[in-house]
C-alpha cells in the first residue's frame, strides 16, 4: 500500500471517528462540517435528507427523541469493523458497524455505508446510509 492510500484510509477513519464523538456530544455545527454542502443522509425509513440544513434537522429530531426518552440524554456510538476502499485520490467508500449505548445500556445497533470525497486535507461525507439492524426492548428510538 502506498503512502497516499495509507493517508486516505487514515483520513477517512478520522472523519468517521469524529462523527461519533461530535454526534454524541450534540455539537451539530462541527458535525455538519464533516458533510459536503450537498451531502445526502439516508437514515432508516426517513426520507433522504439533502444538504446540511436538512441533515441538521434529522440530528435535531434524534436529539429531541433521546432527551424525551431518557432521564439523562446520554448516548455513545461505538464504531467497529471499519473497511475503507480508496477509489482514487479524491474518493473513498467505507462500511462499518455501530453500537449505540444510552444510560440503560445497549440501545440499538446497525451499519453505516459511506461515500466520502477529499476536500484539501480532509475527507468529507458525501453520502451516508444508516441502517439499524436491531433495538433493545425499551429503546429510546422505538424498540
Amino acid at each position: 500500500m502506498d503512502p497516499a492510500e495509507l493517508a486516505a484510509r487514515a483520513g477517512v477513519q478520522d472523519t468517521l471517528a469524529r462523527y461519533c464523538h461530535l454526534v454524541d456530544a450534540g455539537r451539530l455545527d462541527e458535525l455538519l462540517l464533516l458533510f459536503m454542502e450537498d451531502a445526502v443522509l439516508e437514515a432508516g425509513d426517513l426520507p433522504p435528507a439533502r444538504g446540511r440544513a436538512a441533515i441538521r434537522e434529522v440530528f435535531r429530531g434524534t436529539g429531541e427523541r433521546l432527551a424525551a426518552g431518557a432521564a439523562r440524554p446520554l448516548i455513545r456510538h461505538h464504531l467497529t469493523s471499519v473497511v475503507v476502499d480508496v477509489e482514487g485520490p479524491e474518493a473513498a467508500s467505507a462500511a462499518s458497524y455501530f453500537l449505540a449505548v444510552t444510560e440503560r445500556g445497549v440501545d440499538h445497533w446497525g451499519r453505516y455505508r459511506d461515500r466520502l470525497v477529499r476536500q484539501g486535507d480532509r475527507w468529507l461525507i458525501q453520502h451516508r446510509r444508516v441502517r439499524t439492524d436491531g433495538r433493545a426492548p425499551g429503546s429510546v428510538f422505538g424498540g
